[in-house]
């Protein structure tokens, strides 16, 4: 997840690490959900957007989420 770009539209594959996996779905973020980039700061967090909510995850979750790039959508 941290090779993203704004803009990009994801879905969730799999997040190996059971600790990253519990992180990650406080934010709402499991497998098979679809997410959008709302920005991506310079060594910083990436801002994801779901639904109406925005997330901004550090760089070392966001390494640790495997995603999948869809193509033709804008939002999520």
């Amino acid at each position: 997840m941290s090779e993203l770009r704004k803009g990009d539209v994801v879905i969730v594959k799999s997040i190996q690490n059971d600790l990253v996996r519990a992180q990650a779905i406080r934010f709402g973020i499991a497998e098979g959900a679809l997410v959008s980039v709302e920005e991506v700061l310079h060594s910083g967090p990436i801002v994801l957007r779901r639904g109406l909510m925005r997330y901004a995850l550090g760089r070392n979750l966001a390494r640790q989420i495997q995603v999948e790039k869809v193509k033709g959508q804008k939002h999520a």
